[in-house]
This record gives C-alpha cells, sequence and structure tokens, in this order.
C-alpha cells in the first residue's frame, strides 16, 4: 500500500507542474517560438520537477524503499500519467489519439518519449544520491 501511495504521489506533483507549465508553455511561450521549440525548453524543467520529488518522496513517504521498489514506484506513476494523459487527449483537444501523435512534432515527441522514460526512471536514481 505504501509504494501505490507514494508513486500516487509521485505523479501527483509531477503532474501538478506539467500541467501548470503546459498552460505557461501553451499561452505564452508557444505562440512566441513555435511548439517545437516550447515544448524542448519545457522538457528540462520537468526532468528536474521529477527529479526534485523523486528525492523529496525518497526521504519522506518511499523512505526505505529497495531500489526494485523506487523502480516500480516510478512506473506505477507512468501508468497512472499515461492513463490521465489517454483519458484527456480526446476531450480537451478533440480529437482520436491516433490523430493526436500524428500531430506532434517528431523532435518534440522523441524528446517527451526520453522525458516520459526518466520520469519512470527518477525514482530509482534519485534515491542512492541523498
Amino acid at each position: 500500500m505504501r509504494l501505490l501511495a507514494a508513486s500516487a504521489l509521485y505523479f501527483g506533483l509531477v503532474f501538478a507542474a506539467g500541467f501548470a507549465l503546459g498552460v505557461l508553455r501553451s499561452l505564452w511561450l508557444a505562440p512566441r517560438l513555435g511548439e517545437r521549440r516550447a515544448e524542448l525548453l519545457e522538457m528540462p524543467l520537468m526532468l528536474g520537477v521529477s527529479a526534485l520529488a523523486a528525492t523529496v518522496l525518497a526521504r519522506g513517504p518511499a523512505a526505505g524503499f529497495t531500489p526494485t521498489e523506487r523502480l516500480a514506484m516510478g512506473g506505477l506513476a507512468l501508468l497512472m500519467l499515461l492513463a490521465v494523459e489517454l483519458l484527456l487527449v480526446k476531450p480537451m483537444r478533440g480529437m482520436s489519439l491516433r490523430h493526436y501523435i500524428a500531430g506532434r512534432d517528431p523532435v518534440a515527441l522523441s524528446a517527451y518519449l526520453a522525458a516520459l522514460l526518466g520520469f519512470a526512471l527518477m525514482p530509482a536514481w534519485s534515491a542512492p544520491h541523498l
């Protein structure tokens, strides 16, 4: 149960930050720099947020987790993130998942997929550096 709670908290913290940054990116940065540049500038910030959240949780709710549990925490949080994104794509953007993916910039999409992997692995990477 601790693992599920820590995963949900990790997901929630990073998702909230991503939502806020996404609004700023969409309303302010993308119109000025273009969607690709705006998304690419957001990626390091999101990885930093992921690292901070994972480190804070490793000192609190996830304290004492084994490396396998930290990896599972990131994996469960990734599943939660993907589930929420998949459930929100159609209602918020008014398009199918296929059209959403096809419409993404390939460079930004590749960076996004790498950032998702980093998000999933961050609990395992961050905790040993305490």
